[in-house]
This record gives C-alpha cells, sequence and structure tokens, in this order.
C-alpha cells in the first residue's frame, strides 16, 4: 500500500476540515440532490453566438450532449441530435443572477412570504437562506422565461452579517436541496451603510452609526480568528496522537463563528451590499487587516468612483443600470455605473436584479447600461456586455469552471433569443439547462407553472 506524504500546512488543513466535520457530526450539512434532467442530443445550427468569453461567432453550430456543450464550430454534424434551425437567431448562456431573494421573499407578497431578514441581532451568520426557499415561488418560473438558468438566493440586508447565501439551478422540485448547484461555494451575506444602524438604531441599541457598523464587524472577525486559532490548536494535538490527543478538548461547536471562519478559509464567498465609494474603501481596508476575501460589492452604485481599486483587488461590482436616489447613500448614482467599472484590466462588472420583476429582464437591463456606456464613447459590443450576465456573475459565485460561458465540456445551459439579446424586442425563445429544454416560448406545454399557482388555476375554472 503507497503512503501518501502531505506538506504540513496542508495536512493540517485536512486535519482542521476533519475536526469541524467531527463535531458538525457530518460530512455536509444539507447536502445538494441536484440531478440533471435527462435529455436528448440538441444541435442548434446557423446562429449568431455570443460565447461569454469574448467572442461572437456568426453563422454557427453548437451542438448539446448528454448535459454538456461537446462541439461548437460551422457546419457541424450528427445522426441522433435533435436540430434546431437558429438562422437568425441569438445564443447565449444562460444567465445567472448573482442577487435574487425568490424563495425567501417568494410571490404573492405576504407576511407569511417575509423570511429574508432575521432582524433580531446585528449578526446571525448562522442563518441559512436555502433553509427559507420555497420552491414553488413563482418567480423561479417568470425568471426562467427571461433566460434565468442560476442564481444565487441571499439574506436580506438588515444585519451586518445576513447569513449564508446559496446557488441554485432554475429548475422545477419538490425541495431546495434539489435545486442546489452541485459543489457550488456559499456565500455571506454581508451589509454596510444605512440598513443596518436604521434598523439597529431605531432599537436604540448598537449599530446606531457608521461607527458602529465598522466596529461590530471588527469584533466579529476577531472573535472568528480566536475561534480559527482553537481549531487549529485542536488539530495539532490531534495530529502529535498520545497524550496530547488525549488531553485535547474540542472546541465547543458555534454555527455563528463556523461561517466566519469558513470566510477566513476561503470556502465561503463574501458578498457585501454596499453603495459608497468610500465604504467600500473601507471595508477593503477591513479585509486586509483580517486576512479575507470580498467576491462582490453588491449595488455598489458609487463603484465608478473606485473602478480601478476594484478591478486591482479582484473584487466584482454586482450592478443596476440605473436604480439610484432612493436612499441618501444611493442618491449619487449615475447610468453610466456599470460600463465604467468594466473598463479597467481585470474588472468584473455584473448587473443584478436584487427583484423579483427585474429578474425577468436581465437582459434590458444590460442593454440600458449598454447603450449609456456607448453615449459616454465606450463603444461596448454585445459580446463584451453578455459577459456581465453570463461569465462575470459565475466568476463572482465560483462556478465558472462548470457554466457561465458556451465552452465544450460545460454545462448545456443555453438561450435561443429571437434576435439580437439586447435589443427592446428580444426575448427568450428556448431555455436549456443541462441540455433539457426547460422553457419554450411555442409550446404552452413548456411553459410549467408550480404547484401553487396550478391549484389557483384548476380553482378559476370551477
Amino acid at each position: 500500500m503507497s503512503v501518501i506524504k502531505l506538506k504540513p500546512v496542508l495536512m493540517l488543513t485536512v486535519l482542521v476540515a476533519a475536526v469541524i466535520a467531527q463535531t458538525a457530526n457530518a460530512k455536509e450539512a444539507f447536502p445538494s440532490t441536484y440531478k440533471a434532467i435527462p435529455s436528448a442530443d440538441i444541435l442548434i445550427q446557423n446562429a449568431t453566438i455570443l460565447t461569454g468569453t469574448g467572442a461572437r461567432l456568426e453563422d454557427t453550430d453548437i451542438l448539446l450532449k448528454e448535459g454538456k456543450i461537446v462541439a461548437i464550430g460551422q457546419d457541424l454534424t450528427t445522426d441522433k441530435a435533435t436540430k434546431i434551425d437558429a438562422q437568425g437567431r441569438w445564443v447565449t448562456p444562460g444567465l445567472i443572477d448573482v442577487h435574487s431573494h425568490l424563495g425567501v421573499y417568494a410571490s404573492p407578497g405576504l407576511t407569511a412570504h417575509s423570511d429574508g431578514n432575521e432582524m433580531v441581532a446585528p449578526s446571525t451568520p448562522n442563518v441559512w437562506a436555502e433553509h427559507a426557499i420555497w420552491p414553488q415561488d413563482p418567480g423561479f418560473s417568470r425568471a426562467l422565461a427571461g433566460g434565468v438558468t442560476s442564481m444565487q438566493i441571499l439574506p436580506g440586508s438588515a444585519n451586518l452579517f445576513g447569513g449564508r447565501g446559496v446557488t441554485v439551478k432554475n429548475v422545477y422540485a419538490i425541495s431546495y436541496q434539489a435545486m442546489k448547484f452541485p459543489a457550488a461555494p456559499q456565500g455571506l451575506k454581508m451589509a454596510c451603510g444605512e440598513n443596518p444602524k436604521r434598523v439597529y438604531g431605531g432599537k436604540k441599541q448598537a449599530p446606531m452609526t457608521r461607527m458602529g457598523n465598522v466596529a461590530g464587524y471588527r469584533q466579529n472577525w476577531a472573535q472568528a480568528q480566536e475561534y480559527q486559532q482553537s481549531l487549529d490548536e485542536y488539530a495539532e494535538q490531534i495530529e502529535k496522537g498520545g497524550e496530547e490527543a488525549e488531553k485535547a478538548k474540542r472546541p465547543k461547536r458555534d454555527l455563528k463563528l463556523e461561517t466566519l471562519v469558513g470566510v477566513l478559509r476561503g470556502e465561503i464567498k463574501v458578498h457585501m451590499h454596499c453603495y459608497r465609494a468610500d465604504e467600500m474603501l473601507t471595508i477593503l481596508d477591513l479585509s486586509k487587516e483580517f486576512d479575507y476575501k470580498i467576491s462582490t460589492f453588491h449595488h455598489a452604485v458609487e463603484a465608478y468612483k473606485i473602478a480601478d481599486e476594484l478591478a486591482e483587488a479582484g473584487v466584482c461590482g454586482a450592478l443596476w443600470a440605473d436604480w439610484w436616489g432612493f436612499k441618501a447613500e444611493a442618491y449619487d448614482g449615475i447610468q453610466e455605473n456599470i460600463a465604467m467599472v468594466d473598463r479597467p484590466e481585470g474588472s468584473c462588472a455584473i448587473v443584478h436584479s436584487d427583484s423579483s420583476e427585474g429578474i425577468q429582464r436581465l437582459n434590458q437591463e444590460a442593454a440600458k447600461a449598454m447603450s449609456r456606456g456607448n453615449r459616454a464613447g465606450m463603444k461596448i459590443a454585445p459580446e463584451r456586455a453578455i459577459q456581465w450576465l453570463t461569465s462575470n456573475p459565475a466568476k463572482s459565485l465560483g462556478i465558472e469552471d462548470q457554466t457561465g460561458s458556451l465552452v465544450v465540456g460545460k454545462m448545456a445551459d443555453v438561450v435561443i433569443w429571437n434576435q439580437n439579446p439586447f435589443s427592446v424586442y428580444a426575448h427568450a425563445e428556448q431555455v436549456f439547462i443541462d441540455g433539457a429544454l426547460l422553457y419554450d416560448r411555442g409550446n404552452p406545454a413548456l411553459q410549467p407553472v408550480s404547484d401553487f399557482e396550478l391549484g389557483q388555476l384548476l380553482g378559476e375554472k370551477k
């Protein structure tokens, strides 16, 4: 039997992971049970293809087989595939929304469906959005009709630490586990600015100010570092074996700190609600102090002021095309924000929704941002702008090796549009997830409704 020798640092990492798993008494909590829907081979022919990698291919074919993209080129041939003539139509990767509350603020908008904000304390990293997702939310099917094949479901922004987010595939399912994107990292929702200080200041408790916000972050990260150290020390004692291992005391499990340690170890991605440029710079400094990585600033109305700094730090900006002015910190917005964040080398600009309505027309939101950028002389082509909806969101969520671009070997998450998706007249005609046709505008049988809606519709017929 061969023996594999690990480097000391790697060995410690493995041991700590084992300690956490042992403490949790499970290898993985609430694991994904997602399984791709069986699909026939599909050959889409003669399309204009936006690959999501910055390329535009004219009169090109794409072959989908066993849930994957297996070939892209001209004059592809196959005997078994169902052929779709896409002459005059455009093909893109499935759209990805990095900021959604579908399922946790489900439709219809009732108090009973308000499950996105655990407003009992400013720090609740122990809660998980997935535990509140209602798979029957009709919003999922509406998003599918808009070409959205994956999304991140996040908690709300009332708290400094709002809890864990989850990435799902936009498929019909009974449980959220059956929607969970396989092997996608979890996210941690954080918020800066007005929301936490308004919610808790109104209760006459901290944080009441932006000073209190930052103090709250720092205290929690300091506690997380101490918890991480205790886990590391326990793992080291176990590694030594003998008397040291016998004396070792397992750290008491802390679900809040467990999430934060996941961030410190690079296993959970930080998604931070933040509007003002000065606050984003403060948070970047904070991440350096406690040695963690920010994946994405969300909303980021003033991101255009620090586009270079965001690109240098490798932080994405998930932005609206033109939402602004609805509160003081959202006042200094410009419609060129997305285009300007997209300019620097290494940038990562994203169009997001934060809306059950906006998610239905992400392509139109991107079109508005592209138009404003072009008017400002930035010359943004469709093959560039599509990355705001596909490959950049995939990068933000840590799933870019599986989806977000039309590349051989990746998931066959594909949308056929009736024309240029950035036209005001564009709509998604057919939407494939893992090669399975889940939505077809021309086929009522492939315009599914949720069980909740089905019951209502049957009731109306009576």
